[in-house]
């Protein structure tokens, strides 16, 4: 067996832990932090310091493998797991899952993660321990065959080498101005997501919001170069619903309207209502959906909430309940499941978007990478954290070096040939 010792070294996120719940219910915001009482179970205040465990796969040749373990911004909603807690996280893995990894064949990924993420007394391991030692298997698997992360997961899931550049999708966080600004100057691809999280930011009939949407395409075309022409992408957190009502027509017309206002460009609306249970989801956001293609082409609806493991994915995408599903890896779990998840959707013609969360770390966001170009999802996000500039950096150089080596295989391969 290639792993004879196992690591663990705690760590920072990106960004920070907030509690979704009292936000939404009207949490006072004080600069940066929020002010007021925790409700959702785990939460010692509304925002916490987002925290990670960093765990190491010592190979037989001493090179030692490292994944990142940590959860979302906004852990315990939505159906999400809870709040992430190092200490538990650190004890499960030293007890259950260190002796599964000292007897795997590293060099056969999907293998070797189907034996270590066995159940434990019945119930599936954390969400955020399989992520983080996913990631160390693949670049364990990666390291033994001397190729890419990339090239692991084309292999184990018969794919053919990507040749296609993933579009990259950056989030502003309150720093919306400024943020837009260096996105536009950058060329993203997809902005600004806008963290409209709250009633405030939202407006009453959403005319704040709807202010926010016609600013950032104006400010495109001031400042953008000749010819950038972004997707329009903003997450609401549920405040169509909470605003407009819940009723599938109304949320419809309202993004209609939006879209009515930036006729230029592609419009997508991540999360405009919470239904309550991914059952309700699914049915209401497929009617939006339906009502959507026939009444507003440029406008397409994304799904993060009540849509987190490879299951819920699964039943989104069949049901056409998304044009766009938002593939959250920390709450998928095994990396290996972002990839199942992207080509689940691309059976189903449904969008996929590799996300994640700004509390991840720059280990999370290169293996993302690798996963959401194997798989040529339609658009992944840059990450960690809320500054625009260092994720934008790290996935998209990433990506670009990942796309180098490619190329010059191919060229290897044409030439034998």
């Amino acid at each position: 067996m290639q792993i004879k010792d196992v690591l663990l070294a705690p760590g920072y996120g990106a960004f920070f832990y907030d509690d979704q719940a009292a936000i939404g219910a009207g949490a006072i915001q004080d600069r940066f932090i929020y002010t007021g009482k925790p409700i959702t179970p785990g939460f010692t205040s509304l925002r916490l310091p987002a925290s990670s465990l960093s765990v190491g796969l010592v190979l037989t040749d001493d090179i030692v493998v490292w994944g990142d373990m940590m959860s979302v911004q906004y852990s315990g909603a939505g159906g999400r797991d809870a709040l992430f807690e190092t200490a538990k996280i650190s004890d499960l893995t030293s007890r259950v899952v260190t002796p599964r990894l000292l007897d795997v064949d590293a060099s056969c990924y999907l293998d070797a993660c189907a034996h270590v993420f066995e159940s434990c007394e019945h119930k599936r391991l954390p969400l955020a321990l399989e992520y983080g030692v996913s990631q160390a298997l693949l670049r364990a698997a990666a390291h033994l065959h001397r190729t890419s992360m990339a090239e692991i997961i084309c292999s184990e899931f018969n794919l053919p080498l990507p040749t296609r550049r993933v579009p990259i999708y950056c989030q502003s966080g309150d720093a919306r101005e400024t943020n837009v600004d260096k996105m536009i100057l950058k060329a993203v691809d997809v902005l600004p997501h806008g963290l409209i999280n709250s009633r405030q930011k939202f407006g009453a009939d959403g005319q704040t919001f709807m202010e926010f949407v016609k600013w950032v395409a104006v400010r495109t075309r001031e400042i953008g170069r000749p010819g950038y022409h972004p997707v329009l992408h903003f997450d609401v957190y549920g405040w169509i619903g909470q605003e407009i009502g819940l009723g599938p027509q109304r949320i419809a017309d309202f993004i209609c309207k939006v879209a009515d206002t930036v006729p230029d460009f592609t419009l997508n609306i991540e999360s405009p209502a919470d239904f309550g249970s991914t059952q309700d989801q699914i049915e209401n956001y497929a009617k939006i959906v339906s009502i959507l293609n026939n009444q507003c082409s440029s406008a397409r609806v994304v799904v993060d909430e009540r849509c987190n493991t490879l299951e819920d994915i699964r039943l989104f995408a069949e049901a056409k309940a998304a044009h766009l599903i938002q593939i959250k890896t920390p709450d998928v779990g095994s990396i290996a499941d972002t990839a199942r998840a992207v080509l689940v959707c691309r059976e189903n013609k449904v969008g996929a978007y590799v996300g994640g969360s700004c509390t991840e770390t720059d280990l999370s966001a290169q293996a993302s990478v690798h996963v959401s170009v194997a798989t040529q999802a339609d658009m992944m996000l840059a990450k960690p954290g809320m500054g625009v500039d260092e994720a934008f950096s790290i996935v998209g150089n990433e990506q670009n070096r990942l796309l180098a080596m490619l190329n010059r295989r191919r060229i290897q391969k044409e030439n034998v040939g």
